[in-house]
């Protein structure tokens, strides 16, 4: 599989040539991978060159205290928000995990307008609290609002078969069967189990599998070996795709970040 980096040129305006730019990426709340220091900044640096028109972010920490008093460089807006830094003007945060302390969850950035957003609760068990974010954004050139999903699915298999069902029944409820539509995130899915069933469902299928014939290896992000990070896509042909885990990136998290270049169909 080819593995490589994109510019670090920041581009801040949509494209209006029928592509798009995604990348979809775990960001272990802004912590470095041993939670040892924030890399929030960097991360933000990182996310700002790689010319995506719409990110993905899962592991989203909207509030925490106890960091926010430890951290003197913690800041003071919601990771989301601070990620965004009038780069993205589209935001969408969707809070899954609440505790004493704050809330962390999935997240949407976009050049274009969210026109309206919801995250739905897809908990499999009440030890881990996951969320699915589904955004419908006004992309310029397509004659309908892409549907746009983020989750982060269960760390066990029995969590995640009923949360893709779950998100089964969203798609056929809601989303028209001719409409744009990019699922991106963290589907714990080392043994890529995921593919055949949302091809086979819903006709949906995985970017790196489009353009390589296998998933991409996103974990650890020191060095990838396990499969856990997707991006699928309906109505869209991927022109490239990328894995993210070179010298810039391998000590911001420990997944690895995910970006493509799509074209409508």
């Amino acid at each position: 599989m080819s593995v490589g980096h994109v510019s670090e040129k920041a581009a801040t305006k949509p494209r209006h040539d029928n592509s798009l730019r995604i990348a979809s990426y775990n960001i272990h709340k802004g912590m470095s991978f041993f939670n040892r220091r924030v890399v929030l900044h960097d991360v933000r640096e990182r996310l700002q060159g790689i010319d995506a028109d719409i990110v993905f972010l899962q592991e989203v920490q909207g509030q925490h205290l106890r960091q926010a008093r430890r951290h003197s460089n913690w800041p003071q807006e919601p990771q989301h928000e601070f990620l965004a830094g009038g780069h993205w003007q589209g935001m969408a945060y969707g809070r899954n995990a609440v505790y004493k302390l704050g809330h962390h969850g999935n997240a949407i950035l976009s050049h274009y307008p969210i026109l309206k957003s919801e995250n739905i609760d897809i908990s499999a068990h009440v030890f881990e609290s996951r969320g699915m974010l589904h955004c419908e954004i006004d992309v310029a050139g397509l004659e309908q609002p892409l549907h746009a999903i983020c989750l982060h699915l269960a760390l066990n298999e029995a969590g995640r078969r009923k949360q893709m069902e779950l998100l089964a029944e969203r798609i056929r409820a809601v989303v028209p069967d001719d409409a744009p539509l990019i699922i991106a995130g963290d589907f714990n899915d080392w043994r890529r189990r995921s593919c055949g069933y949302l091809d086979r469902v819903l006709g949906l299928r995985e970017v790196f599998d489009l353009a390589y014939g296998q998933t991409a290896r996103s974990f650890p992000a020191v060095l990838p070996m396990l499969s856990l990070d997707r991006i699928y896509v309906r109505g869209f042909g991927v022109v490239s795709a990328r894995v993210l885990h070179g010298a810039l990136w391998r000590r911001l998290s420990d997944h690895a970040a995910l970006t493509a270049q799509l074209r409508a169909l």
